[in-house]
């Protein structure tokens, strides 16, 4: 009777150890695959096939511009002071100067909304009596107005002196 036997297992041999510059070199020859097969699939991805249909030309939405509310008041004193805080609100607002139509000053905004002198010396003076029921000690509007930080509260005392000038009829 023949026997067999079994082949005489191998010692497990162990990986070859790699110093750090192989390592390296290896890691970075497996990331410039990656990148040329991630390169290739892109430009596969977004090939354009001339015979297609061309994309369509897609347009913006038109600008919406918002439409000013009419002003709620009918006396011409509040409707002056209402239009006044509109423009203040739209063309912006300044401290430091006394009347300055450009950088928008309130006695500015006011005269710029005002159809005669006269007109516009009513409503900063009214504009002044709705800004001394909360702050008596201010002298002119140009010194409160300066004393702000930003247009919130003049824009809000523009709107306080049009409904003072509607109570009042004038």
């Amino acid at each position: 009777m023949t026997t067999i036997t079994a082949p005489a297992a191998s010692p497990p041999t162990a990986a070859p150890v790699l110093d750090l510059s192989a390592r390296l070199a290896l890691t970075d020859a497996l990331m410039a695959e990656r990148c040329n097969m991630a390169r290739l699939a892109i430009d596969v991805n977004t090939a354009r096939i001339p015979a297609a249909d061309p994309i369509p030309e897609i347009t913006a939405p038109p600008k919406l511009t918002p439409t000013l509310s009419p002003c709620p008041y009918k006396t011409p004193l509040a409707a002056v002071l209402w239009r006044a805080r509109i423009r203040l609100e739209r063309d912006g607002w300044c401290t430091g100067h006394l009347r300055d139509d450009a950088r928008g000053c309130l006695i500015g905004h006011i005269r710029a909304e005002a159809s005669s002198r006269g007109q516009a010396d009513d409503a900063c003076s009214l504009l002044l009596e709705a800004i001394r029921r909360d702050f008596p000690t201010a002298t002119t509007v140009p010194s409160w107005n300066d004393a702000q930080r930003d247009p919130r509260l003049p824009a809000r005392y523009l709107e306080r002196a049009a409904e003072l000038a509607h109570a009042q009829l004038i």
